[in-house]
């Protein structure tokens, strides 16, 4: 199952960059790597960043390896190998306030894991496998329920803290926005990366093929299309919504990192800032920490698992870029 039936071909890709920075001064090189990832096909897709103790954790797309960088290490050493649990894929990642690691398989769940041992601790799947999904991005509110995506489906499923003590269970929708998002073909990726308002009022998910972002109230259960001001957010693909309303957005196929401003309702988003820089080679996502924000390097457009070949990466790597 191929996860970017939006990936560009290399000349159309050429052609958006220059695009969209064309008239523009050249951005300030402000992004250099953090670490890099062992492996010769790694293709990474996710990340998270544990609060408590400042270690990341990274996963592959193309194997479901999860990777595990410490802090001040130059190198990220393999945490949970490839085929852990059956996983093949390792899409979204977040570290929870109690220090789980939660790990997306796109063709069928979630898992839960203790960070100290590796050690599964809960797994959910998708309730009927026989409709195609995929599984992608996930993001976890303060009372610790998680809330995925399903990019073919267009809906966000929810595992609440009770079901997370019980263990295993399945996944089911808790809201469906099929009916809401823009009618694109069957298969057609939509909902992409999610995230949620850091006070537990509401979670922003983003429609990367139509550039739109939805808005879902945690209270009432109300969906809504967030306006935006400045700009769009195609080829959107990981979000991160920082306390006081900044929202930090990576676009992959145009290698590209936007900056928007809420309002306090998260009714409204005004672009900021944009950077564009080839560098990035094709981000999926992002993670902040206490002093940078650390960006994944997909290369998905490399010899990938999705895309023609442009070539063959010789190092994976995260991004680290400060300053927006």
């Amino acid at each position: 199952m191929r996860k970017l039936s939006y990936v560009l071909p290399v000349a159309a890709l050429l052609a958006l960059t220059t695009a969209l920075t064309t008239g523009a001064a050249p951005a300030p090189a402000r992004v250099s790597t953090a670490f890099t990832l062992p492996g010769a096909k790694v293709y990474p897709e996710g990340i998270a960043a544990d609060a408590r103790t400042g270690t990341v954790y990274v996963g592959s797309y193309a194997d479901g390896t999860v990777y595990r960088a410490r802090p001040g290490a130059r190198s990220a050493e393999v945490f949970l190998p490839s085929g852990t649990d059956g996983r093949h894929t390792a899409n979204g990642l977040r570290v929870d306030a109690r220090g789980r690691l939660w790990v997306t398989d796109s063709t069928a769940g979630v898992a839960v894991y203790d960070t100290a041992t590796g050690t599964r601790l809960a797994h959910f799947e998708v309730a009927d496998p026989a409709v195609r999904h995929f599984i992608n991005d996930l993001t976890i509110t303060p009372d610790g329920t998680a809330y995925l995506t399903d990019s073919f489906r267009a809906v966000i499923y929810r595992v609440t803290p009770a079901q997370l003590r019980a263990g295993s269970g399945p996944l089911t929708a808790a809201y469906d926005l099929s009916g809401h998002v823009a009618p694109e073909p069957p298969g057609t990726v939509t909902l992409n990366g999610i995230t949620s308002d850091p006070a537990g009022r509401y979670l922003l998910t983003v429609d990367m093929t139509a550039g739109e972002l939805h808005r879902v109230d945690l209270a009432t259960g109300a969906l809504s299309r967030v306006t935006l001001t400045g700009g769009d957010l195609k080829a959107a693909d990981g979000l991160d919504l920082s306390p006081g309303g900044t929202l930090r957005v990576a676009h992959n196929v145009t290698n590209t990192l936007t900056r928007w401003q809420l309002t306090p309702d998260g009714t409204r988003a005004r672009l900021v800032h944009t950077l564009t820089d080839p560098s990035l080679q094709i981000p999926t996502t992002l993670a902040r920490t206490a002093t940078r924000t650390l960006v994944v390097r997909s290369q998905f457009d490399k010899d990938g698992p999705m895309t023609p070949s442009t070539g063959t990466p010789t190092t994976f790597s995260v991004a680290s870029f400060r300053g927006l």
